[in-house]
């Protein structure tokens, strides 16, 4: 039985590990070619190794997203490499700090704005212009939870991810007609090292975020990584604009 997305050229951002190096294994099960772009070299090269072992084919590309001139070269890469670009997951980000807006680091605030939103931004920009070229494509975004509502302590965070939100639909809206479908997830709290860091630091919000999911558990990458290959397969062929919460119930209380 062929694989939901066959045939494909995937990009991943942030595949170093997480839900990128998730959502990367799930891509190349399903029968994708990866392209693992981050700015973690010995994460990513593990990340290919593991598609590598378990049969799938992958190359890694050493990017900074929220650099324009490496974007563009990513994606010339990727397609000199695999001859086209079929899905893109915009997945790169950071968590930034934890503290009260009146005193959020200035500098934290333009990285955390840098990388989690201008970097989706010029990702977009790049993967879209060969999309158009190549007469379609799928592109998912990483939002958050945090994209649909408030989180205390995380403004330039929460403000990153409702601006992919925005930048999702409106990006769906202006190329729905090209046959360019665009998305994003909306994660709740996911065991990753990312998260992980920022309970060391902060047990309290550690406690809080559990408590927070009416599942009562943090969600797996994987689990995450299962709806945005769906969202790239043609299986979702009618489906664009859409932030999808994949968050235990959060958002919905």
């Amino acid at each position: 039985m062929a694989g939901r997305v066959a045939g494909k050229v995937a990009l991943v951002t942030g595949g170093s590990s997480g839900i990128g190096r998730a959502t990367a294994q799930i891509f190349a099960r399903e029968g994708a070619k990866v392209v693992i772009a981050d700015v973690n070299v010995e994460g990513s090269e593990e990340t290919v190794g593991l598609i590598r072992a378990a049969g799938g084919e992958a190359v890694f590309l050493k990017t900074d997203v929220a650099q324009a001139t490496e974007v563009e070269a990513m994606v010339k890469k990727a397609v000199e490499t695999y001859g086209r670009l079929d899905c893109a997951f915009n997945n790169a980000g950071i968590e930034g700090a934890l503290q009260p807006t009146i005193e959020y680091d200035v500098t934290v605030w333009d990285r955390v704005l840098s990388i989690n939103l201008r970097g989706v931004w010029l990702c977009m920009k790049t993967e879209i212009r060969q999309m158009l070229s190549q007469g379609g494509g799928a592109i998912v975004n990483t939002a958050s939870a945090a994209g649909l509502v408030a989180v205390p302590g995380m403004s330039a965070y929460v403000a990153a991810k409702h601006g992919v939100v925005g930048l999702t639909k409106t990006a769906a809206l202006e190329y729905a007609k090209a046959g360019i479908r665009v998305n994003a997830v909306c994660p709740g709290g996911v065991d990753t090292p990312m998260v992980q860091r920022v309970f060391s630091s902060n047990p309290q919000f550690a406690e809080a975020a559990a408590s927070a999911e009416p599942v009562g558990r943090l969600a797996q990458p994987a689990e995450i990584g299962e709806a945005v290959v769906w969202l790239c397969s043609d299986a979702a062929s009618f489906v664009t604009g859409l932030p999808m919460a994949v968050d235990g119930g959060m958002v919905a209380q």
